[in-house]
């Protein structure tokens, strides 16, 4: 069967050529005659020809036209002169941390502290068997008593002697015998005194106290073990670590310490080995920086293997909230600096590089790669790449089709920090 098109021209009345919408309305009534006038079997040859007039209804020039330029909020760099903080991780450590063992041997009898509880300096921690330590010092005094009776005996000796040698009825020889007797008499009784004090020493040893305040660990030997005391190879039975304040150790990089020393040198900035220079602290789950400390010490050298300068810093500790080996972040004051700030949400990673993207005089789309700072005022420190001439796009950038090279239409825009925008 073949199908007879009805033939009409596509003009209006004054030759003028049809617009689009009259174009697509003439093909679809042709559409429609075609099927008044077909049966099934050639639905498909009317289809295929439907499809082809959809298709050059479609074909006007000024419908494939490229879209225009993309809308795009821009703004310049907001140029302020802030305090620079610089960031470091770190952990705490105690101001004090003490071993605890003990100056004698002997049975431990008892303990008198809780596993993990706060003590003070003094309090008493063990109790070793003090029954061999009580003995000594029985056996010391006794001791003195019989050095004392020595010396009272050799000095009726002298005294006697010493008017029959004035008379010469006693010789020199045995005078001086009996002087030396009584010399050696009264060391002796130094020498036992000094036993009792060193056994009286022992006995109060036998009560192992706490030297200093602070949180105690767990006890590392239970009652009825024999423990070693003395200066070497003593058994450990815990450890205390102060609380309040308390230390927060960080490494500085080496190119960081270089730039402290320079700012100090100009004096820009007084060097923290100088002056307790300001710092802040946030914990793992914290987001604001809520505590506040000073530094206490720079160490003299860097280490040579990691290239790194370890400093410190102290906090109040007083509700215990901040322990020893807890990781968190510092912030290190770093002077003051004229600086531009931008929304955070405008940096864009490009591989290992981050960059915004700014519009020329042109309204074309530039990648522009900055060097970023910290956070101040809910804005982001920029501290080299960008310039106060710059036109950072700030608005439109999920649009996918705003790229490096796009054309757009700039709306001028305002970068605000948190306190401008409530």
């Amino acid at each position: 069967m073949i199908l007879r098109l009805p033939t009409r021209r596509l003009s209006t009345n004054d030759g003028s050529v049809f617009s689009a919408g009259e174009r697509e309305r003439t093909n679809a009534r042709l559409v429609r005659a075609v099927l008044d006038r077909t049966d099934g079997a050639c639905l498909g040859h009317v289809l295929a020809l439907a499809t082809l007039f959809v298709l050059l209804g479609s074909s006007d020039p000024r419908a494939q036209a490229p879209p225009g330029p993309l809308p795009v909020t821009v703004a310049p760099p907001l140029a302020k002169r802030v305090t620079l903080w610089d960031e470091y991780s770190g952990r705490f450590e105690a101001v004090e941390r003490v071993e605890v063992r003990p100056r004698v041997s002997g049975f431990i009898e008892s303990v008198h502290f809780k596993d993990g509880g706060l003590v003070k300096a003094g309090d008493l921690l063990f109790t070793l068997d003090k029954r061999p330590f009580e003995i000594a010092v029985e056996s010391a005094k006794a001791d003195i008593a019989r050095q004392q009776s020595q010396v009272e005996l050799t000095k009726a000796d002298v005294d006697r002697a010493e008017p029959l040698a004035k008379s010469k009825v006693l010789s020199e020889q045995v005078f001086d015998q009996r002087k030396a007797a009584l010399s050696g008499a009264e060391a002796q009784l130094l020498s036992a005194q000094s036993a009792l004090k060193s056994a009286e020493l022992n006995l109060e040893w036998a009560d192992v106290r706490a030297p200093i305040a602070g949180r105690i660990s767990d006890k590392k030997v239970d009652p009825g073990n024999l423990v070693a005391g003395g200066q070497a190879a003593a058994t450990l039975l815990a450890t205390i670590v102060t609380t309040d304040p308390i230390h927060f150790v960080f490494d500085v990089s080496e190119a960081d310490y270089l730039r402290y020393a320079r700012l100090s040198l100009s004096g820009e900035r007084t060097s923290s080995r100088e002056v307790s220079n300001p710092v802040r602290l946030k914990l793992a789950d914290e987001e604001a920086w809520g505590h506040d400390g000073k530094m206490d010490f720079v160490d003299n050298a860097l280490n040579e293997r990691s290239g790194t300068l370890r400093g410190r810093a102290v906090f109040n500790n007083a509700d215990g909230l901040l322990t020893p080996g807890v990781f968190a972040r510092l912030a290190l004051f770093g002077g003051e600096s004229d600086a531009f700030l931008v929304p955070d949400t405008v940096i864009v990673s490009d591989q290992a590089r981050k960059i915004v993207f700014t519009v020329n005089a042109d309204n074309v789309v530039v990648a522009t790669p900055v060097t970023l700072g910290p956070m101040i005022d809910g804005l982001r420190v920029i501290k080299a790449g960008l310039k106060a001439e710059d036109q950072i796009v700030i608005e439109g950038l999920a649009n996918p089709a705003v790229r490096p090279g796009a054309k757009v239409a700039p709306n001028k825009g305002a970068v605000k920090t948190t306190e401008n925008q409530k």
